[in-house]
């Protein structure tokens, strides 16, 4: 993944090398070509993952595609404020890095699981959740689409909650995860990782970026370090997110970087809407956008 971009764009290119100056991971490796046991690795992964999503950014404006808002999902956050202006590229790397270290040593100390709620909405979800929540650690991770929704937290409340999400008519799948991310096990982590936020310099975004922990678009960067602090232990509010940025007056969706997850997402969250949703993974992908686009039309957000 990110292969295209890289041997089409200098700028693509710079990218992964300053992220494994950085790193000192071999990112570009990774990324090229696996192998795949060792990129999945949660402290390999979010950065290489990153510059994945930094690079097709950086082809996607390089092509003339300029956006009016920026969001990202999760790790997603970070190239998010990265493609906004807020972080350089140097400290969006070390950031992914030591996010992507912290989490998984998190995940061996304290370990959970995940799992995703399928056909259930998010209050009927929260009141199988509350009486089982009362014995540990249980919430929230995800909540992606009006019928998608992640929980996360100990692994037999985990178990217990996909049991009753089942005799309840819905599904319960659980997820391939390495920590039950997005949870209170994931404290720890959350507070080194806010020391070295207060180390990083925060710039005032060139265009709004909608957060993950407020679903709100934020312009002030003291704001968006304060909320970068709570995001490790806090649900991503994705859906939120989606549909306060149609009713801001977004229209038109784009998703750089690999497969269609966000896409598919923005059209579950917004079905009948007059958007369009659009997705590259490669240089084609994005001619084929601004040839969709039209001669003229502003870019997408």
């Amino acid at each position: 993944m990110g292969r295209a971009f890289a041997e089409a764009l200098d700028e693509a290119r710079r990218i992964f090398e300053t992220g494994e100056a950085v790193t000192g991971l071999p990112l570009a490796r990774l990324c090229f070509e696996g192998p795949m046991e060792e990129l999945t690795r949660t402290a390999h992964l979010q950065p290489a993952l990153t510059a994945v999503e930094m690079a097709a950014a950086a082809a996607a404006r390089a092509s003339g595609l300029v956006p009016a808002a920026a969001a990202g999902h999760s790790l997603g956050e970070y190239p998010a404020l990265w493609a906004a202006g807020v972080l350089s590229t140097e400290d969006t790397f070390r950031l992914v890095h030591h996010r992507g270290r912290l989490m998984e040593e998190a995940g061996t100390r304290h370990p959970g699981a995940m799992a995703a709620v399928l056909g259930m909405d998010r209050s009927a979800l929260e009141a199988l959740m509350a009486p089982i929540a009362r014995e540990g650690a249980l919430t929230l991770a995800n909540h992606n689409s009006p019928e998608q929704i992640v929980a996360t937290g100990e692994a037999p409340l985990v178990k217990q909650l996909c049991e009753a999400v089942k005799a309840a008519g819905a599904r319960a799948i659980p997820l391939k995860v390495s920590g039950a991310f997005h949870s209170p096990l994931m404290a720890e982590a959350a507070g080194a990782f806010a020391a070295l936020l207060d180390q990083v310099e925060f710039r005032a975004p060139e265009v709004p970026v909608y957060l993950n922990v407020t679903a709100e678009p934020e312009q002030d960067p003291e704001a968006i370090r304060r909320h970068a602090k709570a995001q490790m232990v806090s649900p991503v509010r994705w859906y939120e997110t989606v549909v306060r940025m149609r009713a801001d007056g977004i229209d038109t969706f784009l998703e750089v970087g690999p497969k269609q997850v966000l896409s598919n997402l923005v059209r579950k969250s917004l079905p009948g809407e007059a958007v369009r949703v659009l997705q590259a993974e490669d240089p084609d992908g994005l001619a084929e956008i601004r040839r969709a686009l039209g001669q003229g039309e502003g870019g997408p957000a």
